[in-house]
């Protein structure tokens, strides 16, 4: 890929002609890549009918279970393939390549005597007394990071000019860097003047054509310069490999779905061209975990939940998003393994608890459960896969929570395996396996608990007065327990929890985020701001021209980052949400705006203070054609399909009544104890809780004795 020019694909959104296709259906479908399933939903825009798949991920080449379950998917519910017109992906090929540091051999250009800025970065220390843990080495070695002199000063002033023998003594000492792949280039002050950047970008591509080169004022133009040469350095490090993975994957989805538009789903929760995908791969670094927050949303305005907790759990890791009014939260700024990311994200909070999470005792004597997972590959003990270590999920087996088998039959569980896996830690412990299994469960239920407390109380807000939506493979087993632990009454388990993130795949649009510094203080005149947001609009619908094509509607979305003089941090303020184009309001109305998002953060606010706004945003949307999804009543099978021991506490099992979920009709109510199992989940409902299904078929668990 390179250098080339970026075509980026146009209309994205529009609804592809389906000559070929004679079946008259319209099908979307969400393909989601976890670390140890690769989930597949399919809708049909025509009638609203939903098919969910999934199969075993290949995390050698996640494309090959894609492509694999793909052809599945079409094959097991006689899919037209000419009859998809959208595919929507969430990739973890980003996010791997990052905790993995699998990504290129990158260099770093920036202004002479910046060379150290992204090692010695905010000299942040996380445990202040722990004098070996440090920050990981930067993506480029010192010796790849190379100087220009240059200088462009505070108010985007050329302070001292960028000459062109500056420019070719850096291009020579380059080329004699072997097997370099990508270039950052990061230049002091570029968001407010990038002609030095550009020329530095412009002689880079002339002399190595084929070696990516990311350019700092196109990946984050705005202030905090070790954030930006971070991110960017980031999207270097992983342009060829996210490059490499999309052109591939592109060309073979091609070959089961011709009339397909390719969307690639970013942090930020919405859609961007395979093309900008891999232009910017720095943008999908969570992507798949953001697609689920989505997909919750969406889950919970069905059944008129809109303050909601999600609770991600895969076979790796729990991620966990607080969604405000059917809102996802967003952060601009996330460390991933250490890596700091300046770009507007999804914010979710991940630990590493998992069905995979792997069970040891520790030097002190004591059980630690994660974060190191047994993933796909070998996998839990029980899968039969060859896994011998003891994980979450053979836990959940000795406990009789889980069925003998898991997605639709295709995986048949070893209880026997399961004991094996677990005797060693329990015989350490001098306890039976049942109570190994039971201090398993509830560790990992604490691990998850404080993930919670990490996106609620710690930011002054009640876990009690949400709803808990459990999700992934692994989240209707452990809800109920961490749902108590929080006291939090009520829960929501979506029809489809295992395969969420791919259902907030298909309810997608296409997005794009634009953003400028504007350092100007809140006051009568806002002309300095006005004119900034003049811009940043002019950007937003050149974008919709080129992508939107065809968008049954288009949205602008003005927000501020605004702050009290002399504060480091600031916080965003929405100021206009509409299908029009935006306005700023008055110096008053940002103001009283500003105040009402302090007073909300930290409980008290000051009319007397200055205020600035630091940057201005603007949030693209182009929403996509969309479809209810069918809600079909099933027949009534209330009676259970057998009845197994259980294990929920101490005291010891109880007969535990197994349920098919498919055969739960709306109204019904089941009180715990019991198991409900479908393709691709299983909910427990402990003694101490009762599950209904509402007319959405969602089902609202209602937790006893909070």
């Amino acid at each position: 890929m390179g250098n080339r020019g970026i075509a980026f694909r146009r209309g994205i959104g529009r609804p592809t002609m389906l000559q070929k296709n004679s079946s008259g259906e319209n099908w979307v479908v969400g393909v989601d890549v976890g670390g140890t399933f690769t989930d597949f939903s399919a809708r049909n825009l025509a009638t609203g009918r939903v098919l969910v798949h999934k199969r075993p991920s290949t995390p050698d080449d996640p494309s090959r279970a894609v492509l694999h379950g793909l052809r599945e998917l079409t094959e097991k519910y006689r899919i037209d393939p000419k009859a998809i017109s959208r595919f929507a992906h969430g990739t973890t090929v980003a996010t791997n390549a990052l905790l993995q540091r699998k990504g290129a051999k990158v260099a770093l250009v920036t202004t002479k005597g910046f060379r150290d800025l992204v090692e010695i970065g905010r000299q942040v220390r996380p445990h202040i007394y722990d004098l070996q843990l440090d920050a990981p080495q930067p993506l480029a070695s010192r010796a790849l990071r190379f100087e220009v002199d240059e200088r462009i000063g505070p108010a985007g002033e050329v302070i001292r000019e960028l000459s062109d023998a500056s420019i070719d003594a850096m291009v020579a000492e380059l080329k004699k860097q072997p097997q370099i792949e990508g270039v950052a280039v990061c230049l002091i002050f570029s968001f407010l003047n990038p002609a030095h950047e550009k020329r530095v970008a412009a002689a880079l591509r002339a002399a190595f054509p084929d070696v990516f080169v990311s350019v700092s004022s196109e990946v984050q133009p705005e202030f905090r310069e070790f954030e930006r040469f971070s991110t960017t350095l980031i999207n270097a490090f992983l342009q060829p490999e996210v490059g490499r993975y999309m052109d591939r994957l592109k060309a073979e989805v091609t070959t089961v779905a011709p009339n397909a538009e390719f969307g690639i789903f970013q942090s930020s929760g919405g859609l961007m061209s395979v093309d900008r995908a891999a232009h910017f791969p720095v943008r999908t670094a969570l992507s798949g975990p953001a697609a689920g927050a989505v997909g919750a949303a969406g889950a919970g305005a069905m059944s008129d939940i809109l303050d909601i907790i999600t609770l991600d759990i895969g076979g790796t890791s729990t991620d966990v998003c607080l969604i405000q009014a059917g809102r996802t939260a967003i952060a601009s700024t996330r460390d991933i393994s250490g890596f700091r990311i300046r770009l507007p994200m999804v914010d979710i909070h991940t630990v590493g608890a998992g069905g995979g999470s792997i069970a040891r005792l520790g030097g002190d004597g004591l059980l630690k459960v994660g974060p190191e997972s047994a993933g796909a590959v070998p996998g839990p003990a029980c899968y039969r896969r060859g896994g011998t270590l003891p994980t979450v999920s053979d836990a959940n087996v000795i406990l009789g929570r889980l069925p003998v088998t898991l997605t639709g039959g295709d995986m048949t569980i070893d209880r026997n395996l399961a004991v094996k896996a677990v005797e060693p830690i329990a015989s350490e412990l001098g306890l039976s396996v049942e109570k190994a299994a039971l201090g398993i469960v509830g560790i990992v239920t604490s691990n998850m608990v404080r993930a919670i407390r990490a996106v609620t109380i710690e930011r002054g807000y009640d876990p009690r007065k949400f709803v808990l939506m459990p999700f992934g493979g692994a989240g209707g087993l452990h809800a109920a327990d961490v749902a108590r632990s929080l006291g939090i009454k009520r829960i929501i388990v979506p029809r489809a929890p295992g395969i969420l993130c791919a259902e907030g795949l298909i309810l997608s649009d296409l997005q794009e985020d634009f953003v400028a510094s504007c350092r100007t203080r809140v006051t009568g005149d806002m002309e300095v701001a006005a004119t900034v947001v003049a811009d940043l609009i002019k950007q937003g619908e050149a974008w919709i021209a080129q992508e939107g094509e065809g968008a049954l509607e288009t949205r602008l979305v003005l927000s501020l980052d605004m702050r009290y003089v002399g504060q480091n941090y600031e916080l965003s303020v929405e100021v206009a949400n509409g299908s029009g184009r935006p306005v700023l309001p008055g110096a008053d109305a940002l103001r009283a705006a500003f105040f009402a998002e302090y007073l909300r953060a930290y409980g008290h606010y000051d009319e007397q203070a200055p205020i600035e706004i630091v940057n201005v945003r603007l949030r693209t949307i182009a929403k996509l054609p969309q479809r209810q999804s069918a809600t079909e009543t099933p027949a009534q099978r209330l009676e259970p399909r057998d009845t197994k021991a259980a294990w929920f506490d101490e005291a010891g099992s109880v007969p535990t009544p197994m349920f098919d979920r498919s055969g739960l009709p709306t109204g019904a109510t089941i009180k715990g104890p019991a198991i409900i199992t479908q393709l691709d989940s299983t909910t427990v409902v402990p003694p101490w809780a009762q599950i209904t299904v509402d007319a959405a078929l969602n089902m609202i668990m209602e937790i006893n004795n909070v």
